[in-house]
């Protein structure tokens, strides 16, 4: 897990997350993704890096909700962050700061279902 500041794109954020991380993702086969990850150079880095292929979880139809297996992972995940009231809003100074609540907040939750 990465937190950046705003300046830096999703794709960008991706890349130096699993660029740091290429030991400890070894193992994975597919990287689940997001719309906004599209684009032949994502998937190429990704490739390089972790070994691993880029499947796109996307819409089905604009502005109409429909529940779509493999997206839900990923807006459950959010929805489960969002629980947490210090990470509604980004009021710390630090970057690290923000990552670390991040982590505690997902702790939290599998603590909670021991």
């Amino acid at each position: 897990m990465a937190v950046t500041t705003a300046d830096v794109t999703d794709r960008k954020g991706a890349i130096a997350a699993f660029s740091r991380q290429t030991g400890n993702l070894a193992s994975v086969k597919s990287v689940l993704a997001d719309g906004n990850y599209t684009g032949k150079p994502f998937a190429d880095e990704v490739k390089t890096l972790l070994g691993a292929s880029v499947e796109i979880a996307k819409r089905s139809e604009l502005h109409k909700f429909k529940v779509i297996p493999k997206r839900w992972v990923v807006e459950r995940s959010f929805a489960w962050l969002e629980k947490c009231r210090r990470l509604w809003k980004n009021c710390e100074r630090k970057i690290n700061h923000s990552l670390q609540f991040v982590n505690l907040a997902f702790i939290t939750l599998l603590l909670k279902r021991l």
